[in-house]
């Protein structure tokens, strides 16, 4: 029985036998056809369909895409063929192709320097056809199936052109005049297949570079992980490694997946998953990434994700994913391909009977047509964005730029307006707690106690640095019942029968608590760029004040570069936080950030970013915690820090992989590199078909020139994408 390919799941297929960008789209529309499948996109330079759908099965999905003449494979399947073997055999055909070629157009070059020397026209037939129909056997096969499927393709242009060639040379050889010989043009159409098949040659070994990164990526992944139970070592594949199991990493090894150091300290170097250039120390409680390099030290780690819930994996789908999808100005691309070959070979026929009309005579009139159809390849324009979009987006992922998808990628080269969380983003979002100021009636020890009770199970930097001030004096905590987050305010809960709050003074206000003369003082501080977090609890019928806490923050050393950067691009820099004024005002005057709104919740933060659209501007947002996520999914485009949530993450289109506020603007950088080189591509497209095609209407261009530039068209995209593998983020220029 057929076993459903996908249950509303996405599904990957190698697809074989395609040659441009008609081909593909072919093939999409195949898929689309298919009951069940909501959407198909066939991506020409992985020659790869990825598809959505529900209750279909992998035979009806190879029955539709035999149909229109190709082969499709599930691409986990063992009969994949491998790219690489296919690759070393054209090598070897193309290699073959031109030695039989070569004794064809060694004539034509000999009489450039007067030699009158030419093969007989039975060695010219005899060579010329081994080439056609033995070595060219494949555009044949391409070309039959595309008209089975009643379309057009760059193997039924390449066939028409040559077999014209090639006929009107049998005809000449048959019914020979003025010398016979010098009327034969077998040497054309043997150059054009040879010269093709070279081009294509070349653009596979091309577009085997652009998937470098995810090679890269895959590679990091080891291969066997050490095991620790009851302190006893065991071996086994990383496949078997479960959440919290036990790992010991010894010095030299890659870490087998994602977790927590419980015992070591070493250097790591997470270089090809964070981007970061330098290996970065790490010690018990530190949470290691799965593939990097343990220098030093030995480690026992636990495991906290693995398999495809790993940080490695995650980082692989998100690159694929970006890779597979088309951008909206493909689309266009996408229109004129599905008409392409039908207006070339209206072209050619108006050439032909133009030329004969002209009296030219039928050999000139067929050469020039040949021209027409041989050099007009849409093998350019299927190439330019998908080769673009893989090599950019590949080289972000090496250098910690995870782009999700190609309309972000797209969106993101336009950026005008760029708004930043403040703590964890600008900040280090480590505060530490300096002083605790307490009303009459209370101590510092009680405001302690019970702030860290409230904070137990908060996450929240603040917390964090509560916690940490109250093991380090020796407190004992309480137990809490009833503990709540109270959004852009803070939390409460029960302690010891008692309800308390601690939060900002919003929540001071809300709660109509009295300051206990406290409130100048604590202005006085968040003038001064700290943080006050009230403790409040309840006294009969009323809420009694016991005091404050005081937080600073470090600003991040990148920052101050990185708002820079983005001034230097010509990009507005606004701060949204929660924090209080004084505190975000002296963050944004060190910083040179030009809008400074404080005191935010989060549905602030998404209503300033909303406001900030609506002035017709491109605004992207940048945040890590869970209160950013309305606002990251708000903006046009949202970076997420890694070392923040993963709500935050997900929310977003960009994930910058280490906590470097620089990474904003070399996001921006490389889109802008990334859609340049898709513009670039599109134009070189375009022009050769612009250009060529009236030269080779006209007869200025031969066959076998019209064939050498069709195969450069495709070369030299591939090419100029893979310039892009050459960025470099500004801190390492």
């Amino acid at each position: 029985m057929d076993v459903p390919a996908a249950t509303d799941q996405q599904t990957t297929l190698q697809i074989e036998g395609m040659t441009c960008a008609t081909c593909a789209l072919r093939v999409e529309k195949a898929l689309r056809a298919v009951p069940g499948v909501r959407d198909a996109v066939v991506n020409l330079a992985t020659e790869k369909a990825t598809l959505h759908g529900a209750g279909v099965t992998l035979r009806d999905l190879e029955t539709a895409v035999a149909k229109a003449g190709y082969r499709a494979i599930a691409a986990t399947d063992g009969r994949a063929t491998d790219r690489g073997a296919r690759q070393a055999r054209t090598g070897l055909f193309v290699s073959l192709s031109t030695l039989l070629t070569a004794p064809l157009v060694l004539p034509m070059l000999l009489q450039g320097i007067g030699v009158p020397w030419m093969l007989p026209g039975v060695w010219q037939l005899a060579l010329a056809s081994l080439v056609q129909f033995g070595f060219g056997a494949h555009f044949y096969r391409g070309a039959w199936q595309a008209l089975r499927a009643g379309s057009g393709n760059m193997d039924l242009l390449v066939v028409v052109g040559t077999t014209a060639a090639y006929g009107l040379s049998c005809y000449a050889l048959l019914h020979p005049h003025t010398g016979g010989v010098h009327t034969l043009y077998f040497e054309s159409s043997a150059t054009v297949i040879t010269l093709v098949s070279l081009g294509k040659w070349l653009e596979a070994r091309a577009k085997r570079r652009t998937t470098d990164a995810i090679r890269a990526l895959n590679a990091l992944k080891p291969g066997v992980a050490h095991v620790l139970v009851d302190d006893r070592e065991t071996t086994v594949p990383v496949d078997r490694v479960a959440v919290g199991d036990l790992l010991l990493i010894r010095p030299g090894e890659r870490v087998a997946a994602d977790g927590l150091i419980v015992d070591g300290s070493s250097h790591l170097d997470e270089s090809l998953v964070t981007g970061e250039s330098l290996p970065v120390a790490k010690g018990p409680g530190e949470r290691v990434i799965g593939g990097s390099i343990n220098a030093e030290g030995v480690l026992k780690v636990r495991t906290t994700a693995v398999g495809a819930e790993s940080m490695l994996a995650r980082i692989v789908r998100l690159v694929e994913s970006a890779q597979i999808a088309k951008p909206p100005i493909q689309r266009i691309v996408d229109r004129v391909s599905a008409v392409f070959v039908p207006t070339v070979i209206a072209i050619a026929v108006l050439t032909l009977l133009g030329w004969l009309y002209a009296g030219a005579g039928a050999e000139r009139a067929v050469l020039a047509s040949v021209s027409v159809l041989v050099i007009a390849c849409p093998c350019a324009l299927g190439l330019a964005t998908p080769t673009a979009i893989m090599v950019g987006t590949g080289t972000a992922a090496r250098h910690g730029i995870l782009i999700k998808d190609v309309e972000t990628l797209e969106v993101a080269h336009s950026i005008d307006t760029v708004a930043f969380d403040k703590t964890g983003t600008l900040t280090e979002g480590r505060p530490r707690l300096l002083r605790i100021e307490a009303a009459p009636a209370a101590s510092p020890e009680e405001i302690l106690r019970l702030a860290a009770a409230l904070q137990l199970a908060n996450d929240h930097p603040l917390a964090h640095a509560v916690r940490t001030h109250a093991q380090e004096a020796g407190v004992t905590i309480p137990p809490g019942i009833e503990l709540t987050a109270l959004p852009g305010q803070g939390v409460t809960g029960r302690i010891g029968g008692r309800r308390y709050w601690l939060g900002n003074a919003r929540l001071v206000h809300s709660l109509g608590a009295p300051s206990s003369g406290l409130e100048t003082q604590a202005q006085r501080a968040e003038q001064d760029g700290q943080t006050v977090s009230w403790l409040l609890g309840e006294q009969g019928a009323a809420v009694r004040t016991f005091g404050y806490l005081v937080f600073g923050d470090t600003v991040k050393p990148t920052a101050q570069s990185a708002i820079a950067r983005l001034r230097a691009l010509g990009i507005r820099t606004v701060l949204l936080t929660g924090d209080n004024p004084g505190s975000a005002a002296a963050i944004g005057s060190a910083l040179g950030v030009e809008d400074v709104r404080a005191g935010l919740l989060p549905e602030d933060k998404t209503s300033a970013i909303r406001a900030l659209r609506e002035r017709g501007g491109i605004v992207a947002m940048v945040g890590d915690g869970i209160n950013d996520a309305p606002s990251l999914a708000a903006a046009d485009v949202g970076f997420s820090m890694a070392t923040g949530t993963d709500v935050a993450m997900e929310a977003a289109g960009i994930t910058l992989m280490r906590g470097d506020p620089r990474l904003v603007a070399d996001a921006i950088d490389v889109s802008r590199q990334t859609y340049a080189k898709i513009r670039q591509g599109l134009f070189w497209a375009f022009a050769y078909n612009v250009l060529g095609i009236p030269l080779a209407a006209a007869g200025v261009l031969s066959p076998v020139i019209a064939g050498g530039a069709m195969a450069l068209s495709s070369v030299s995209v591939v090419t100029n994408a893979l310039l892009l593998r050459r960025w470099r983020p500004a801190a390492q220029q």
